[in-house]
């Protein structure tokens, strides 16, 4: 049995499907005499294709950004030009009469294996920027699709390193049973996509890429934190005993989908979803949730080819805004930096990305980038009840001159006759600053949503992607549930609306704790809805209310979970099920 840490729970039996390999290792075509010269000439034309793409987003980033940030592509239409490597790939498919994609891959590797050698860093992490335009000219080759993915024999689990979001992109046609990585902890991408995905998922395994292979069986529990390597017939037929019971409780929690969320006592809670996409939003209406308190605008940046236009982000709004429940969305602005770049914003290496150039800090840098979005998003505003919500505010100051530059767009609008809805707008607390002196900003903003993934990998200077110190962004450690009552009371003292919208929101032991201290509005991945709305109808609010001030007499995060196990037992045993183990 291998250990890491549980970050979705569930259990799941099936075969590993190895990013590494899958990504890298793409089918071979032999060519016949004839086929070669139709071979060299399509791959020039894809190397075309790719240039006269790389030409075009030049231009586009430096009208819409800046010249300075069009350089990474000025780079990478030199190497595309760079003859030596273009004649090498050519002289590979006539050699070994392969097809133009596997001769491009040939040739990367060796790129790669040259790159390893080099002792600069900086000439090192070129092989980035090689990397990307090999992947251009293999999407020219493919005829504009990405190649496929091998195909799979029903459900896998994916193994990986580490799970990045750009690559979640391409993950649509493969059937998806579980997750399990050696990077990460129960608040990093790789647990974020399992719990949207309503998936088991385990991270922080060591050097799990050297005990799995592609094909392995894997028995993978999220709820334990652990899993097998190709078990024998007792333990296996043991964890598709609990595969079956999970997806069966699952299964009877989503008949609650039609059901309003009311405690026991008469109290309505706001059960919203966290979403990337319009079928995201789809999916949130199915399980019923009543609004989206979420919408991650970054991802169709990412998913871009280049930069979107105005017209696109409108259009991608208006539709999310149509999809969504009742028509309520909360669109974030983008937050991008940290682990989700976008290479037309600039090579910002920097040697702490989440504590850096990111965010907001980034749209205020960038006015006319940020104003683009903003106009976007208040044309949409127009579809539905739709609300702006800004990241990572750290001062006043910020939220001041971004709100500002809101109210300058509608002005611009208004000035152009282009219609558009009005939108509230609000903040997102995220940075311990912003927390503290939250009765600061209350006179400047809407309404509150705190992002508790990054809050509390601020508060305790841990990265929650480092599996060796992610144990300690435990959402249950009473230096973060002391702040977070705090921001709740300070908001409700001032009337100002407030959600969660972090990983929190959907784990049954953590809502426990937010209902204490009188949190009211949720907003979670949309496969966690059920199981919430499961929660709220077992208890009596007023009887979670008198827990706030015991929760907190607990003086460590082993302490409060053990208190909230023995509530949760109490008030609804199975759904302790579908929540990961504490201290795991």
């Amino acid at each position: 049995m291998i250990r890491g840490v549980a970050v979705s729970p569930g259990v799941v039996v099936a075969k590993a499907y190895c990013l590494d390999e899958v990504f890298v290792q793409l089918p071979t075509a032999k060519l016949t005499a004839a086929d070669i010269s139709l071979e060299l000439s399509r791959f020039q034309q894809a190397c075309d294709g790719a240039a006269d793409e790389l030409k075009d987003l030049i231009e586009t980033v430096s009208h819409d950004i800046g010249e300075p940030e069009s350089a990474i592509f000025q780079a990478q239409l030199v190497m595309l030009r760079d003859r030596a490597f273009v004649d090498k790939v050519k002289t590979y498919i006539v050699e070994s009469q392969e097809d133009a994609a596997s001769c491009l891959h040939r040739t990367m590797r060796e790129y790669e294996e040259l790159f390893s050698k080099i002792e600069d860093e900086y000439l090192r992490e070129r092989l980035v920027d090689l990397r990307d335009v090999v992947a251009r000219v293999q999407h020219q080759l493919s005829e504009g699709s990405p190649p496929e993915l091998p195909e799979t024999d029903g459900p896998v689990i994916i193994v990986a390193e580490e799970l990045l979001p750009s690559q979640t992109v391409r993950f649509d046609d493969i059937d998806i049973a579980g997750i399990a990585t050696e990077r990460g902890g129960q608040t990093s991408h790789a647990a974020i996509i399992a719990r949207s995905m309503g998936i088991p998922a385990v991270s922080g395994i060591p050097k799990i890429r050297d005990q799995v292979s592609n094909g392995d069986t894997i028995a993978l529990d999220g709820r334990q934190g652990c899993l097998i390597v190709n078990p024998g017939p007792e333990a296996e037929a043991a964890y598709r005993k609990l595969e079956r019971e999970f997806f069966d409780l699952k299964d009877y929690l989503i008949e609650n989908r039609d059901q309003l969320a009311v405690t026991r006592d008469g109290v309505a809670i706001e059960l919203l979803a966290n979403i990337n996409t319009v079928e995201d939003a789809q999916a949130a209406t199915d399980v019923g949730a009543q609004g989206i308190g979420l919408f991650r605008t970054e991802y169709l940046f990412m998913t871009h080819p280049g930069i979107p236009t105005e017209e696109e982000q409108f259009e991608a709004y208006a539709k999310t805004v149509n999809a969504s429940p009742l028509g309520r969305l909360t669109i974030r602005t983008l937050d991008l930096g940290g682990d989700k770049t976008v290479p037309y914003l600039g090579d910002h290496r920097e040697a702490n990305p989440f504590m850096g150039w990111r965010s907001i800090r980034m749209s205020i840098e960038h006015p006319d980038f940020f104003r683009k979005q903003v106009r976007a998003i208040l044309r949409a505003a127009a579809e539905g009840e739709v609300r702006m919500m800004f990241p990572m505010i750290s001062t006043v100051e910020e939220l001041r001159r971004v709100n500002r530059m809101v109210w300058q767009v509608e002005e611009q609008l208004d000035k152009d006759g282009i219609a558009h809805g009005k939108a509230q707008l609000g903040m997102m607390i995220e940075v311990p600053a912003a927390a503290v002196c939250i009765e600061h900003f209350l006179d400047h903003t809407d309404f509150v949503s705190v992002g508790t993934n990054d809050l509390i990998q601020y508060l305790m200077a841990a990265d929650r992607d480092n599996s060796r110190v992610a144990h300690l962004c435990d959402p249950l450690n009473p230096a973060s549930l002391c702040l977070l009552r705090q921001v709740i009371e300070a908001c409700q003292r001032r009337g100002k609306p407030v959600s969660v919208c972090g990983e929190m929101a959907g784990r049954p032991r953590c809502v426990l704790a937010l209902l204490a201290f009188g949190l009211t509005s949720f907003s979670m991945s949309p496969a966690f809805v059920p199981i919430v709305k499961e929660l709220v109808h077992s208890l009596d609010f007023s009887l979670i209310r008198e827990l706030g001030d015991e929760i907190l007499l607990r003086r460590s995060s082993t302490q409060v979970g053990s208190f909230l196990d023995k509530v949760l037992q109490e008030v609804n045993p199975r759904l302790a099920a579908l929540d990961v183990q504490h201290g795991v």
